[in-house]
C-alpha cells in the first residue's frame, strides 16, 4: 500500500469501502427507517455465524476517498448506517464530521472491542463473546442488541446489558440459521423479561439487501 494511501486512511479519509446502499433498516429501534448503509470492510472478532464473512479481510475492499462515500450518501438518505465488518478497527472521525455537516443522522453498529472514534446520534451495541465491547462503549451506547443463537446467550445477554445505561434499548435477535427454534424461545424469555424487546432481520423476511 502507497505511503500516502495509509496516511489517509490514519486520518480516516479513506476508507476500505465493502458496499454502500440504500435500503430499508430491518433491525433494533430503527426497524422500518429508510437508510443509507456504509460497510466498511476489515473484523477480527470473528462469529462463526457472520452473514457478511467477506467483510472480514479489509485488504479486499479498495481504499476510497471518504468524501466520495459521503458525497453518495447526500444523495439519499437522511440516516446514514456505519457497518461493517467492525467499522471501529478504523478512525470514524472523519466520516461522521462530514455527514454531520450534511445535516445527516450518523447511526453506528458495532461489537464496541476497538475504541470509539467519531461523533454519533445513534450507537448500537451488539456485543460478541469472543471480542467483549470496552467499557466507554457500555457507557455511550443507546441500543444493546444481543444476537440468540443458543440458550446460553440469554445468560450472556443479562450479563451485557447490566452494563449499559438504564435509558439504553435492549434488543434479543434470534440467529438466522435458527430463527424459528431461537424466535420461540425469545418469545417466552421476552414475556418473562419485559424489559427486553424482540428484533428481527426484518429486512430479509422482506427480500431486501
Amino acid at each position: 500500500m502507497l505511503k500516502e494511501t495509509e496516511i489517509l486512511i490514519q486520518k480516516g479519509e479513506m476508507l476500505p469501502l465493502m458496499e454502500e446502499f440504500y435500503t430499508i433498516q430491518g433491525e433494533g429501534y430503527h426497524t422500518g427507517k429508510a437508510a443509507y448503509f456504509i460497510r466498511v470492510g476489515g473484523c477480527d472478532v470473528g462469529c462463526h455465524w457472520c452473514d457478511v464473512k467477506e467483510s472480514w479481510n479489509a485488504e479486499l475492499h479498495p481504499p476510497t476517498l471518504t468524501d466520495n462515500i459521503v458525497a453518495q450518501a447526500k444523495k439519499y438518505a437522511n440516516t446514514v448506517v456505519i457497518t461493517g465488518g467492525e467499522p471501529l478497527m478504523w478512525n470514524m472521525d472523519y466520516i461522521t464530521k462530514k455527514l454531520g455537516e450534511s445535516n445527516l443522522k450518523v447511526h453506528i453498529e458495532t461489537s464496541g472491542a476497538y475504541a470509539l472514534t467519531g461523533k454519533y446520534d445513534w450507537i448500537c451495541l451488539s456485543p460478541k463473546k469472543n471480542k467483549l465491547p470496552l467499557q466507554k462503549v457500555y457507557g455511550v451506547a443507546d441500543e444493546l442488541k444481543v444476537i440468540v443463537y443458543n440458550k446460553h446467550d440469554f445468560k450472556f445477554a443479562e450479563e451485557q446489558a447490566s452494563k449499559v445505561t438504564s435509558n439504553c434499548e435492549l434488543y434479543l435477535q434470534p440467529e438466522w440459521s435458527i430463527r424459528e427454534k431461537m424466535t420461540r424461545m425469545i418469545v417466552d424469555y421476552v414475556m418473562e423479561n419485559p424489559k427486553w424487546k424482540i428484533s428481527l432481520q426484518t429486512h430479509k423476511y422482506l427480500n431486501i439487501p
